[in-house]
């Protein structure tokens, strides 16, 4: 892919220009045209910014007439608008031209600072497969900003990919709520229910089908081990008893589909039939 600083480009673009580039980099997209008067006093600004920034930012160019349902799926309203994407999520958004001293001072919130760049370190270690550098360094940035997301995000995930799952639960409530901290919330509290033993589990639920408390357990012990589908089942199976577990389950039913994530076939099946059965 091109990576030059400064881009025109289209929707069938933007994906990979914006979405996929702004997990390394950050990119700020301006919705901008041709006729626009505040353009051409905002975009030349925009584009001298970039170029000496020395590849700290790409700025994308979106020409607002020939890409109007991408501009309508971003909530471009009025022109100019320039919206700054992060690990493929917009952080920050401005319409209408603003002075220079004021754009500096905006694109210095969205650029990486130095804890931004201690993360990146401690990624690149945990690639490495040193992990425990990474831990150190992505505790080091928490020391110093204990809501980092990034920092936060990072040292959960390593946290759980070794089964930690309450010291990722600590680690994560000190974060702002996000998609990416909620999903490693669910995650953390599918681990939870992890065991090396489903037997006793299995039997309870032998013995009494209708014991809905049984039958969660068996399906969290069921998740942690990535066994989803019978473990949504189980799942579901409580939430069509409408008994009192019903709630505990469909939020089980809940955290699943945010591990698994909408996409997948598990989430859109059992999603449905979960809706079906609560209403």
């Amino acid at each position: 892919m091109d990576t030059q600083p400064v881009r025109d480009i289209s929707a069938t673009e933007f994906p990979e220009a914006v979405l996929q580039r702004s997990r390394k980099i950050p990119v700020v997209v301006v919705f901008w045209a041709k006729w626009c008067g505040p353009c051409k006093t905002l975009c030349p600004q925009l584009e001298k910014a970039a170029i000496d920034a020395n590849g700290t930012f790409d700025l994308v160019k979106v020409e607002v007439d020939q890409n109007q349902e991408l501009a309508k799926h971003l909530e471009v309203q009025s022109i100019p608008t320039v919206i700054a994407f992060r690990d493929g999520t917009p952080v920050s958004r401005f319409s209408g031209a603003i002075a220079e001293r004021a754009l500096s001072h905006w694109l210095e919130k969205i650029l990486p600072n130095h804890l931004d760049l201690e993360v990146d370190r401690g990624r690149s270690a945990a690639l490495d497969g040193n992990l425990l550098e990474a831990e150190k360094i992505f505790r080091s940035v928490l020391d110093e900003s204990s809501d980092h997301h990034e920092g936060g995000t990072s040292l959960a995930s390593l946290l759980l990919a070794r089964g930690d799952h309450e010291d990722a639960m600590i680690t994560l409530g000190k974060l702002p709520a996000t998609p990416e901290v909620e999903r490693l919330q669910a995650t953390a509290r599918v681990i939870a229910g992890r065991t090396n033993d489903l037997g006793p589990l299995q039997q309870r639920v032998d013995d009494d089908p209708d014991d809905g408390s049984a039958r969660i357990r068996l399906a969290n012990a069921l998740a942690g081990r990535s066994e989803f589908e019978p473990a949504l089942d189980h799942l579901l199976a409580v939430v069509r008893m409408k008994g009192e577990q019903k709630q505990a389950a469909s939020k089980a039913m809940l955290d699943i589909f945010d591990v698994l994530g909408d996409d997948h076939p598990l989430t859109i099946t059992y999603r449905r039939q979960l809706a079906s059965a609560l209403f």
